[in-house]
């Protein structure tokens, strides 16, 4: 055998170690570090999604008592009882402010045909969400201008900014019809202007059992005395009443 021979078979030899290695060593490696890496992409996408959760968490927890505010917020604004007295003191309240005279609240569950078709809209609305509708009259007097301005802020209990936000100043009424009459009592105000009646048939709105909120009320004060409207009505009774009156 020659040299040339000799260099030939040496490189065959070599080359034939180096396939064997590759195959049974190197080729195994790489496939066990592909794997390896597979892995830690999944377990590195895991974990972003673990931080995001966590933060969300975080945020979430931050913007916890405001949330629950706004829940309380809701809450008095559709409660999850009748709250009758509650709702007259709220109707006390504002006509005192506007310098109205609050005379009487009547529940108009038995109304008449007209005021049934007005609230079939606001009737289609509560029974898509469950909630008990609470129809009720209610009687003011005073002048023009003092009756226009009550029935803006009983529009105004809880309603929609511009920025989007809830604003709720007391219960959720929807007003179906305004009627204003001349008093027959009164000829004029103390500004020399007429005296009107303004009856007013609106609806409130009862939460479902299943979806009312603990804590919340629609308690409109939070003072220990009683104001001549909220004694008008027995706090102990569970049903609208048929009528009552505020001033004798």
């Amino acid at each position: 055998m020659t040299g040339r021979d000799r260099t030939v078979l040496i490189v065959i030899v070599v080359a034939a170690i180096l396939g064997a290695a590759w195959i049974l060593v190197v080729s195994p490696e790489r496939q066990k570090a592909g794997q390896l890496n597979a892995k830690v992409a999944e377990a590195q996408a895991e974990l972003t999604s673990a931080e995001g959760k966590v933060s969300s968490a975080r945020a979430a927890q931050s913007q916890y008592a405001t949330a629950y505010a706004s829940l309380v917020s809701l809450g008095k604004a559709v409660p999850p009882s009748e709250e009758v007295p509650s709702l007259i003191e709220q109707l006390a309240s504002a006509s005192d402010q506007k310098r109205v005279d609050f005379s009487s609240i009547t529940d108009s569950t038995a109304g008449s045909s007209a005021a049934s078709g007005a609230s079939t809209a606001a009737a289609t609305a509560a029974a898509a969400g469950g909630f008990t509708e609470l129809p009720f009259t209610f009687v003011f007097e005073g002048s023009y201008f003092d009756l226009e301005h009550l029935f803006n802020q009983l529009t105004a209990f809880a309603n929609v900014d511009a920025s989007g936000d809830l604003q709720i100043n007391g219960r959720l009424l929807t007003i179906q019809s305004v009627r204003l009459s001349p008093d027959s009592t009164s000829s004029e105000t103390h500004k020399g202007e007429s005296e009107l009646t303004g009856s007013v048939t609106a609806t409130a709105y009862v939460m479902p059992a299943t979806q009312a909120l603990s804590g919340a009320t629609a308690s409109a004060g939070t003072g220990t005395s009683a104001s001549p409207a909220s004694s008008a009505a027995p706090a102990s009774s569970a049903t609208s009443p048929a009528i009552v009156r505020i001033n004798p």
